[in-house]
């Protein structure tokens, strides 16, 4: 069973960045594990942070299931499930990307979503890590089609409102009752160490553990200017720098 992280916020905090890092993180300190990068997102993006190429979404597998006429003859649509899930994957020597990508319109995806849920279930063990970049509505958490979470990181700027958005991604967790053994407040942006003491009443009322803060990096403003991939910030970044600090503290 792989050690599942997910992170979630709403857009612009950061979410992908740190993400990113973590995965950069784990191929790094534990070169001897395999790891999962999962891009539940609705704007998928996890992989430019990555500086991968996607090859095609698990949404679409879904959308295929409903049209018998994709299915090739022959095929039942758990075989089709299981060989469009393995193609849609981009591997790396160090790790691998799958994007799950947003139904496309109305109509059941129970039974598509059930054999996606098999499959990715049998597709997890074969890692270490799983490593999950999330929308601020956990859409496929809450949909139940991703494996439970060990550990949840809801990343807020540092701002109230932020925090108060953080807040209600916790309020989520708890009315779908997912499965998260630990989830974390992570304040990023910040430009002094003041801005996280001055939101504590805020992260307080929330009732989230604050698990860590990166700050205003400069240098991630650059690469995202230009569409370098995150994952090639220098090892002196200060958000790189915070990340590494944060998984060893989490014992991620």
């Amino acid at each position: 069973m792989p050690k599942q992280i997910a992170v979630a916020g709403k857009g612009g905090t950061g979410k992908t960045t740190l993400a990113s890092l973590l995965v950069r993180y784990l191929a790094e300190e534990k070169p001897d594990k395999d790891i999962l990068a999962v891009d539940a997102d609705a704007n998928a993006n996890f992989n430019e942070a990555l500086g991968l190429e996607v090859k095609g979404c698990i949404s679409d597998i879904l959308e295929d299931t409903k049209d018998f006429r994709k299915v090739p003859q022959g095929m039942t649509k758990e075989m089709y499930v299981e060989m469009q899930l393995h193609h849609s994957m981009t591997e790396t020597e160090k790790y691998d990307l799958v994007v799950m990508g947003n139904p496309h319109g109305p109509g059941c995806y129970c039974y598509p979503s059930d054999l996606l849920r098999k499959h990715l279930e049998n597709l997890r063990d074969n890692y270490d890590y799983l490593v999950v970049d999330n929308e601020a509505g956990l859409e496929h958490l809450s949909r139940k089609i991703l494996p439970g979470v060990d550990v949840l990181l809801v990343t807020s700027d540092a701002t109230a409102r932020g925090v108060r958005s953080a807040g209600r991604v916790y309020e989520i967790v708890k009315s779908v009752n997912l499965d998260v053994k630990e989830i974390y407040l992570i304040i990023t942006k910040a430009q002094k160490e003041e801005d996280v003491e001055n939101l504590k009443e805020e992260i307080e009322k929330t009732g989230l553990t604050l698990g860590g803060q990166i700050p205003l990096d400069n240098q991630v403003a650059e690469f995202d200017l230009k569409g370098t991939p995150l994952i090639q910030l220098p090892d002196d970044s200060p958000a790189y720098q915070s990340v590494k600090r944060l998984a060893k503290k989490l014992n991620l």
